[in-house]
């Protein structure tokens, strides 16, 4: 399953609040925590992720390279670059679903335009019926 990378989640949530992450990350600090913390600490830990995926995947070549003699004090090594490397796939799945449906829950809301008038619309009388005394028990 594909998902969506730190820079499509980055780009996403700023055109929901309609600012840049780094504008966006400093008026977070100064804010009690809200969606918009959640989001960018989902941001931040699949960005972390996504660049732990290729230091470890790099590692792991290098470790795994065909010329290369893996001697038994080299194979705990390969196998903890492997494990690690699962680990930050299964965190940035994780992390990338979470802030996925977080921003697809929410709705960028426009700012209402200014009532230069007061509003016309003047509601009608109540009729006859609804203002009678109904016995209340």
């Amino acid at each position: 399953m594909t998902h969506p990378t730190s820079a499509e989640i980055a780009g996403r949530i700023e055109d929901l609040f309609g600012a840049p992450l780094a504008a966006l990350t400093s008026h977070a600090q100064d804010q009690p925590p809200g969606m918009l913390s959640a989001l960018l600490g989902l941001h931040d830990t699949l960005a972390f992720a996504e660049r732990s995926i290729a230091f470890h995947r790099e590692r792991l070549a290098q470790l795994m390279h065909p010329e290369r003699h893996i001697t038994t004090h080299e194979v705990p090594h390969v196998f903890d670059c492997a494990r690690r490397l699962a680990e930050a796939v299964a965190v940035r799945d994780a992390q990338a679903a979470t802030a996925s449906a977080g921003l697809r829950s929410l709705v960028r809301v426009e700012p209402e335009p200014s009532l230069a008038s007061p509003p016309t619309a003047v509601a009608a009388a109540p009729s006859a019926a609804a203002t009678s005394a109904v016995p209340s028990r």
